[in-house]
């Protein structure tokens, strides 16, 4: 539920109402998918998820798949002192058992002076995965249009939900 994990929730997972992910979660997850990284490897994936951020919500979601997709680069060193490239893994999709899955009702996001609260929002480790718009089938004015628009708003006015968003469901 929502406010649960909102920062004056029950359990807290997030430190303002403009925090879209679930630093604690992700960073667990960073470490539980890329256990043979240093602390350090890890910490940098994290630190360049979080700062995965463009002008341009476009721009930082396709960033964002990207780093999902094909993995964030990170430097690790062996044991020789040999410094090489490697790839730090934000889920694991051949096993999605080994994830961190969360959906969340009422999720409540404020930026910029806008407060809105899609419906549903699931987490793959902490990262706001897909957006769930759902509308009540008894209603006439609850169309599917509807339901398009109030997510085209979501994007306009809380862009920060969508930079990590790989669906939207309505």
């Amino acid at each position: 539920f929502g406010p649960d994990i909102a920062p004056d929730g029950k359990t807290p997972e997030r430190k303002n109402w403009n925090d879209v992910i679930l630093v604690g979660r992700l960073a667990d997850a960073i470490d539980r998918l890329n256990p043979h990284f240093s602390s350090d490897a890890r910490e940098d994936a994290l630190r360049k998820v979080l700062r995965a951020e463009s002008p341009s919500l476009v721009l930082s979601n396709r960033r964002f798949h990207e780093f999902l997709a094909d993995g964030v680069d990170v430097e690790t060193r062996s044991k020789e002192g040999r410094i090489a490239g490697d790839k730090a893994w934000l889920a694991d999709f051949d096993h999605p058992e080994n994830n961190d899955w969360l959906v969340v009702n009422q999720f409540a996001v404020i930026e910029d002076g806008h407060s809105r609260r899609p419906d549903l929002v699931v987490f793959l480790n902490g990262l706001p995965f897909a957006v769930f718009e759902l509308k009540n089938p008894a209603d006439e004015e609850a169309t599917i249009w509807a339901a398009h628009r109030q997510l085209q708003t979501y994007q306009v006015e809380i862009p920060a939900l969508f930079r990590t968003n790989e669906l939207l469901i309505i």
